[in-house]
């Protein structure tokens, strides 16, 4: 597999989305290794990837092999569009000062009041309040980020401009090394890592989402058309892809308009970064 630059695009575009998504999972497996324990901790972990792992291979590969070209982007540029306006709507309402920036050390000990006042069930051998814990945080955090992973990797593998071979492969690629940096990271620090820019990975990969989900979805309207075909966009299909730059600065204009527009109302304080040197409070298991 050569690392082409669309590779690299790809594997740096997931890798960002993930590696917000893993910084939040980690805060709660933190809470709860360090308050209740770390074997039901890290256990509901691993289960959490190995499911999030099989869904990742069992959609990518339905979706690839059923679906037809112009339904499939129709499908992956829907999704997009749905995560990356999320994901845009939240930083611009924090960028706005509308929202609080996410603190992680306030998740962290918001988790570790939890794991205290909760009741000690053994199942299996394991606490189970910390395996249910942990399981559930790190999966649904990582639901997102499947999505994301088989959505662009699909659109690359699919795409005429810059195609990337066995792209859901190369995009999960990108998300195993978030996780395996952030876990790294995490547990050398041994601490919630709050001083990643959180925000503005959100606002960028609010950005990449949307504009690829646009682009997407627009061509796979094609599908409604009388012969089913994908339409293209005017100036696809050359060595720059100028449709998608210009459908990324029509999105990065109307996010910067809104902060602007959003920080003008009345009553609007600016936005406050947590504490960057807050410690959070530990205590053994």
């Amino acid at each position: 597999m050569g690392l082409t630059p669309a590779a690299l695009a790809l594997i740096g575009t997931t890798f960002v989305a993930a590696a917000v998504e893993v910084v939040e999972a980690f805060t709660i497996v933190l809470a709860m290794g360090m308050t209740r324990g770390w074997r039901a901790a890290v256990l509901g972990t691993v289960v959490a990837f190995a499911a999030l792992a099989a869904i990742t291979v069992v959609l990518g590969v339905a979706l690839k092999d059923v679906v037809s070209e112009s339904v499939l982007q129709l499908v992956i540029g829907t999704l997009l569009l749905i995560f990356g306006l999320q994901w845009l709507r939240k930083a611009v309402l924090r960028s706005a000062g509308l929202k609080a920036l996410h603190d992680e050390v306030a998740t962290f000990r918001e988790g570790q009041a939890a794991a205290r006042r909760a009741g000690r069930e053994v199942r299996l051998g394991l606490d189970w309040f910390a395996f249910v814990v942990s399981f559930k945080g790190v999966f649904l955090e990582g639901l997102e980020v499947v999505f994301i992973v088989i959505t662009f990797g699909l659109a690359a593998s699919n795409s005429e401009t810059a195609r990337v071979e066995n792209g859901v492969w190369v995009a999960a690629l990108g998300a195993v090394l978030a996780a395996v940096l952030v876990l790294l990271v995490g547990t050398i620090a041994h601490r919630p890592l709050s001083s990643v820019p959180e925000n503005t990975m959100k606002f960028a990969v609010g950005l990449l989402l949307s504009t690829f989900g646009t682009y997407w979805a627009t061509e796979g309207l094609g599908y409604f058309s009388p012969r089913g075909e994908s339409l293209h966009w005017p100036g696809a299909g050359g060595d720059v892809p100028w449709p998608i730059l210009g459908v990324f600065l029509a999105w990065l204009v109307l996010a910067r308009l809104a902060v602007v527009g959003l920080r003008r109302l009345p009553g609007v304080p600016p936005p406050v970064a947590p504490p960057a040197d807050a410690e959070p409070a530990v205590s053994g298991a």
